[in-house]
C-alpha cells in the first residue's frame, strides 16, 4: 500500500562541480526528526526567539563544495 510522499523544493539545482558532494549526501542515512518545543505565549504576536527550542537535533558533518560561478 502506498504511503505519503510530501516534498517541497525551491530553486533546486545541482552545479556540475557539485556532483561528487551530491553523491556523498545521497549515501547518508537520515537521523530521526528533532522535536520542536514552544513555550505558550498569550498570543501569536507575543512569541520571542527564546520561546522556541529544537530538541535532539542531529546532523552529519558538513560537505565542502567549491563556489559555483
Amino acid at each position: 500500500e502506498p504511503g505519503d510522499f510530501i516534498w517541497t523544493g525551491g530553486d533546486c539545482h545541482i552545479y556540475d562541480n557539485h556532483v561528487e558532494q551530491v553523491s556523498e549526501q545521497l549515501t547518508r542515512e537520515p537521523y530521526p526528526f528533532p522535536t520542536l518545543r514552544l513555550r505558550r505565549a498569550p498570543s501569536l504576536f507575543d512569541y520571542a526567539y527564546d520561546d522556541v527550542e529544537v530538541v535532539d537535533y542531529q546532523h552529519h558533518p558538513a560537505i565542502k563544495a567549491p563556489v559555483a560561478v
